[in-house]
């Protein structure tokens, strides 16, 4: 017996694919378990199976990779990231006021437990366009995943294939989505979109998007432009011009015939001062530019793709009228995602969308805006069961979850945690921050009462 865990110890024991150090299937991934494994419902669950893990190691010394606090989680990143990385993550619109409004919208609401229910099984299972989810969890799309880690999104694209869990390919990726679903074989990921002024590229984008095994597509609203993002702006550091996060470009032969066509043409405006900064920036555009790396020195491509993308990254002129054009585009559900009102929740149906997704961009866009939590109910009574609302921003922990099915969300995507994950132990960190997770909303369903989540309701809310 250790820490009063015999079951889960034991189970954990005989279930090494569970462990974040433990081989990979020949296929190079770990199969996911569902809440039917035995290895799991010997444990009495994912919670105790991921406190049996861990108590185990602890026996001979051993600790987590990743810290399961959020605040120390992050302050381990900070440490393990560059300056201009961490600022790129972990900062937000101006004062960051929304930032701390998405912290208390979710702190503002507070579980009551229920007692005496038979919670012995607990299913955390959902279902999502056909699709049936071990957990209610996905993986936000994020841009620029190497500045945390070198094998940045297919690092990802592993660990969330190893957990059963979807991911949201970025459009702002450091590898293009091909090595992406590569990498997951069958397992669920969604393409997530920028709508960029060009349509060609749109179309090129939504095309690679499906024939990569993509299974829905998310459209962020909530970018048309870059929001005031201070920590960035005081260092001078915007990742994109250093050719970073825009390998879903450079990969796609409509972009690389955009940025030829702008390579050959006569140069105009200042040159840039030649400095030791430059000279930096010059040899990480040649460096992530595909192709070799002397040869892209050479050559005026590289950097013509970046100031293309600069030029094209989103539109501005974007109305309700362009969904209607988008559907034809594309035979994939469509989730609009950045929604914080709920007439736009209205318009989305009447529009004949297939899901939202309330959120306010984990505070980056606009300073002084709504906590996500507290624009979820009323999106999700706009709503009215007609197509999937999840959430997302602000969620730190499997208690953040629970209180975002409690007001209706289906499902719930996670960012910056899964980041500072990848940060600091590539594909097992981001492994480890979804097991703990989903452990903690197993074991706060199980001392709330709830043995599924259609037991997670409203009523198990209190305001603070």
């Amino acid at each position: 017996m250790i820490c009063g865990l015999p079951h889960a110890h034991r189970a954990a024991a005989a279930l090494p694919t569970h462990t974040c150090e433990d081989p990979m299937s020949d296929s190079g991934q770990t199969p996911p378990a569902d809440n039917t494994d035995p290895a799991v419902r010997a444990a009495g669950g994912w919670g105790r199976l991921r406190q049996g893990v861990i108590y185990r190691d602890g026996v001979s010394g051993g600790r987590p990779a990743v810290p399961t606090a959020f605040s120390e989680l992050e302050r381990r990143a900070a440490r393990a990231l560059s300056p201009k990385a961490y600022a790129y993550v972990a900062g937000s619109a101006g004062l960051e006021g929304t930032a701390d409004a998405n912290r208390r919208a979710l702190d503002r609401h507070r579980i009551v437990p229920r007692m005496l229910r038979d919670v012995s099984a607990r299913d955390t299972s959902v279902e999502l366009f056909g699709r049936r989810l071990a957990s209610p969890l996905l993986l936000a799309p994020i841009g620029v995943l190497e500045l945390a880690h070198p094998e940045a999104d297919v690092a990802v694209a592993r660990a969330a294939a190893a957990e059963g869990v979807p991911y949201i390919l970025s459009t702002q990726a450091s590898l293009p989505m091909e090595q992406c679903a590569a990498a997951m074989g069958d397992a669920p990921r969604w393409f997530q979109l920028y709508w960029s002024k060009s349509e060609e590229l749109v179309a090129s984008f939504l095309a690679r998007a499906e024939a990569s095994g993509c299974e829905a597509l998310v459209v962020t609203l909530d970018t048309t432009v870059l929001g005031w993002r201070a920590r960035d702006l005081d260092l001078g550091s915007l990742p994109f011009s250093q050719g970073q996060g825009i390998a879903q470009y450079t990969s796609d032969p409509v972009f690389l015939r955009l940025a030829a066509e702008r390579a050959g043409r006569p140069k105009t405006g200042p040159k840039p001062k030649v400095t030791p900064a430059a000279v930096r920036s010059l040899f990480s555009i040649a460096r992530t530019h595909p192709g070799p790396m002397l040869r892209n020195l050479r050559s005026p491509l590289p950097r013509a793709a970046v100031e293309t993308f600069l030029d094209i990254f989103s539109r501005q002129d974007l109305t309700w009228g362009d969904l209607a054009r988008l559907r034809t585009m594309t035979r994939l559900p469509i989730l609009l995602k950045g929604l914080q009102h709920a007439d736009d929740a209205r318009r989305a149906l009447d529009a004949g969308v297939d899901g939202v997704i309330v959120s306010n961009h984990g505070g980056r866009q606009v300073d002084g805006a709504t906590g996500s939590l507290d624009a979820l109910p009323g999106i999700v009574e706009a709503v009215g069961g007609r197509v999937p609302v999840l959430f997302d921003s602000g969620v730190r922990g499997g208690a953040d979850v629970f209180k975002a099915l409690a007001l209706g969300a289906r499902a719930v995507c996670v960012g910056r945690p899964y980041f500072y994950g990848l940060a600091l132990a590539g594909v097992d960190g981001v492994r480890e921050v979804i097991q703990n997770l989903r452990a903690e909303l197993d074991l706060t369903m199980a001392l709330t009462g709830c043995a599924s989540l259609a037991d997670i309701t409203p009523e198990l809310l209190a305001s603070a």
